[in-house]
C-alpha cells in the first residue's frame, strides 16, 4: 500500500520515530520486532520515497552494554542507542527518547510485539484522515491467532485482583464483568471504537505533539500503570482510537506469571494509579 502524503514541507525521515525499552531482551523476539518494523516501514512510502525512521533503543540493563549492529542494520532504521543510564523504568527509558522526537507520529513500541506488514500504512492512513486522534491502538493478536482485548475501561480493585491473580477456574464466575472491563462487547475485529478510556503500552502511536504536550509518560511509575495514566491523560487534549485494521501479534504476558517480583511491582503502581485517578473497589 502507498500513501502519498503531502506534510508541510516535512521529509520522510521526519514522519515517523519509534522507542523500543529493553531491559535483558529475548534477543530472538528483538530481531522479529525490528524485523517486522522495518518490513513495515518498507511498505510506508511518500510519494515514492522509502520512509526512514528514527529509532531510538533503550538500554535499561545495567552495565550492561550490548553491540546492536546485527539486529539494527537495515537502512531504514538510523537506530540511536540510548544506554548507561541504569534501570530508570518502562515510562522513564522511553522518555529518554521522546525528549529527542522531532517527527510528526511517535511509536511506543515493546520489544516482543511483531508488526503486520500494513500496521504503519494503515495506522499514519487512519491518523492523516482524522486530525482529532492523538492516539491510536492496533488490534493485538496472541500467538496462535485469538485476540487480546488489551482495551481497558476504568478499573475497580477487584477487576485488576481477579483478571490478574485468580485461577481460571475461580475466575469463572465473574466472566461477564472481567468481558465488560475488557470491553469484549464493543471490541472486535472489523470496527473502530472511538475514545478506549484504557489501551495497551505495547503499541501507542501517538501524534507527537500531543505525546510532548503531555509529557510522555509519567516517571513516578517504574513499571505498568504507566500507559493507564498516559491513556486516561491523553483524553484531556485528543481522541483516541482503536483501529482493527492496525494489526501486530503481541508475545507478552502478565504479571502474576513473571514472579514475586513484578507481582510487588505491579501492586505498587496500582495505588499510585489509584491514588491520582480515584479508588473504585468494586
Amino acid at each position: 500500500m502507498q500513501l502519498n502524503f503531502h506534510p508541510d514541507n516535512a521529509s520522510s525521515a521526519e514522519l515517523i520515530s519509534v522507542s523500543v525499552v529493553v531491559y535483558r531482551p529475548d534477543r530472538q523476539l528483538l530481531e522479529r520486532t525490528l524485523s517486522t518494523l522495518d518490513v513495515a516501514l518498507d511498505r510506508l512510502r511518500i510519494t515514492d520515497h522509502v520512509v526512514s525512521a528514527p529509532l531510538y533503543l533503550v538500554n535499561n540493563g545495567r552495565n550492561e552494554r550490548m553491540d546492536w549492529s546485527e539486529l539494527v542494520g537495515e537502512a531504514r532504521l538510523m537506530t540511536t542507542v540510548i544506554e548507561g543510564q541504569g534501570n530508570v523504568g518502562y515510562g522513564r527509558g522511553h522518555n529518554l527518547a521522546i525528549e529527542h522526537t522531532s517527527s510528526r507520529y511517535h511509536l511506543i513500541l515493546n520489544p516482543d510485539i511483531e508488526l503486520g506488514g500494513d500496521a504503519l500504512s494503515h495506522a499514519l492512513t487512519f491518523m492523516e484522515a482524522h486530525p482529532e486522534v492523538g492516539l491510536l491502538s492496533p488490534l493485538i493478536l496472541e500467538e496462535d491467532g485469538d485476540q487480546q482485548f488489551l482495551c481497558r475501561r476504568y478499573p475497580t480493585v477487584f477487576d485488576l485482583f481477579a483478571r490478574g491473580f485468580l485461577p481460571s477456574r475461580l475466575r469463572a464466575p465473574f466472566k461477564s464483568r472481567l468481558a465488560r472491563y475488557e470491553m469484549r462487547d464493543v471490541i472486535d475485529d472489523k470496527n473502530v471504537v472511538w475514545d478506549p478510556p484504557i489501551v495497551s503500552g505495547c503499541f501507542m502511536l501517538f501524534r507527537t505533539e500531543v505525546l510532548k504536550k503531555l509529557g510522555g509518560f509519567d516517571p513516578r511509575y517504574f513499571l505498568y500503570f504507566e500507559d493507564y495514566d498516559l491513556s486516561l491523560r491523553t483524553h484531556k487534549i485528543a481522541r483516541v482510537a482503536y483501529v482493527p485494521s492496525v494489526r501486530v501479534l503481541h508475545h507478552g504476558g502478565g504479571a502474576a506469571r513473571k514472579g514475586s517480583t513484578h507481582i510487588r511491582l505491579f501492586v505498587t503502581s496500582a495505588v499510585k494509579f489509584f491514588n491520582r485517578f480515584g479508588w473504585k473497589w468494586i
